[in-house]
């Protein structure tokens, strides 16, 4: 490319994403086709890894405020607060709109109490708390399909407030607040 600078200026700006697109497309098949051993190695080197006990607690309670705050965002944005205004009953506006970002909403929020579940392993305190929320996480499981279908109740969304409220006083009790955050539509759906 003539008058390109060290930051990318010059050359025609459709024609280099263009090329960078392809690029990045063949080394991505040929990463996928062809693993390189040493590629491997350095990558597995260069992947940041906590060494002490501290750190890996430190790290396990930031993943879990992350994952369980994803879960009762998720939750309470797209499934609680949208039943509770009967945006779920036969008839409603935007009625089949709401119960697809509730079954998405929903088998997000069983996905992240999973990996929040695993992430409490890593600390003493937050694996004692949530024992006796792992049953409650596991009865989630199927809800998504039912909030689709329109067929979710009363108990249905108790279920899952309930299991978001139990973890958020795992976490808490535990010294690891989890507070709401509400993920955005991609991340619903992958």
């Amino acid at each position: 490319m003539a008058g390109a600078t060290a930051c990318g200026g010059g050359g025609d700006r459709g024609q280099r994403e263009e090329i960078s697109s392809a690029a990045a497309a063949e080394l991505a098949v040929l990463a996928v086709a062809e693993p390189d051993a040493a590629a491997a190695d350095e990558l597995a080197a260069a992947t940041p890894s906590p060494t002490t006990p501290a750190e890996r607690q430190k790290f396990a309670k930031t993943r879990f405020v992350a994952n369980a705050g994803l879960a009762a965002g998720a939750t309470y944005q797209w499934i609680v607060k949208p039943y509770r205004e009967g945006k779920f009953k036969k008839g409603a506006k935007g009625r089949t709109f709401a119960l697809i970002k509730a079954g998405l909403a929903g088998a997000f929020a069983y996905n992240r109490l999973k990996a929040a579940a695993e992430n409490a392993k890593g600390d003493p305190l937050l694996s004692k708390a949530m024992v006796p929320l792992t049953a409650g996480i596991e009865s989630l499981k199927g809800l998504a399909t039912k909030l689709r279908k329109g067929e979710a109740g009363d108990a249905d969304i108790d279920a899952f407030d309930n299991v978001i409220n139990g973890v958020k006083e795992a976490g808490k009790n535990a010294g690891a607040v989890v507070t709401d955050k509400v993920p955005s539509t991609s991340q619903l759906t992958g």
